[in-house]
């Protein structure tokens, strides 16, 4: 689930308004005053009403006539949605996200190592390898290191011939970017390469065991290198979120920042 690739005083509304919404600054159920926000990001009504549709997109509002615009109850987020990922771990519910990927991690990822080995191509492990030397050449960059990680475990889903569990990406991947940038922006991970290898070792020999008990020592690891961050700073997992880059301009204009 790609993230709102808006910029400027509409991509920065969406932004504090959604940041707002998942933090609880908003209650479920609750009437949005458009205008009184408006006056409050002095923005114009037309930039409010803009971010409210891509909100409401991500089941975060709703409108009714005679009732307004309210916030919709959590049931109805997607969770999923890359943004939405992004303010949990900015509004201080990182850590209990953390833990439901991992969960979600500990029961999708096993299984695919152990089908990948048993129904890889040729063309898989040129995926895969192209993603574990580009994890390797990464080393201290953080932004590299997370996109080559990513795409180290979307060719592996692919490589298990499933097409569904290829699409599990949708599901994985935003929030494992988003562990993968706060444990490697504090440089407290080991070298990912060595885990990973063993990973894709496994699948070329078609040895679904061995792959099965590899992805699950790397699943280990990954947990550990989170534990390790959550519990020497309680306070990383929000302060490393990053925010919004921009403040919006004066009310009267819909143009973006520059």
């Amino acid at each position: 689930m790609a993230s709102y690739s808006g910029r400027g005083v509409h991509g920065q509304v969406v932004h504090r308004l959604g940041a707002r919404i998942v933090g609880g600054t908003f209650a479920e159920g609750e009437i949005l005053d458009i205008g009184a926000l408006g006056a409050e990001l002095d923005v114009s009504l037309t930039v409010m009403r803009e971010a409210l549709k891509v909100l409401a997109g991500k089941g975060l509002t709703d409108a009714r006539q005679k009732r307004g615009t309210y916030v919709r109850e959590r049931a109805h987020w997607n969770l999923l949605d890359a943004d939405v990922i992004r303010w949990r771990m900015e509004t201080g519910d990182g850590a209990q996200l953390l833990r439901d990927l991992a969960d979600v991690r500990s029961v999708v990822e096993p299984a695919a190592a152990r089908r990948a080995a048993l129904h890889r191509t040729d063309a898989d492990l040129t995926a895969l390898r192209t993603a574990l030397d580009a994890m390797g050449r990464a080393r201290s960059d953080s932004v590299a290191v997370t996109e080559a990680d990513a795409a180290f475990h979307r060719a592996l889903l692919a490589a298990t011939g499933n097409e569904l569990l290829g699409r599990m990406d949708l599901l994985l991947e935003p929030g494992l970017k988003e562990r993968d940038r706060l444990v490697h922006a504090h440089g407290d991970a080991d070298d990912p390469v060595p885990s990973h290898r063993a990973v894709l070792d496994a699948v070329r020999d078609r040895d679904p065991a061995r792959a099965e008990a590899a992805m699950m020592a790397l699943l280990a690891k990954s947990a550990e290198d989170t534990d390790h961050l959550t519990s020497a700073s309680p306070n990383a997992v929000t302060a490393s979120a990053p925010g919004p880059t921009a403040s919006p301009t004066s009310r009267g204009s819909d143009r973006p920042a520059t």
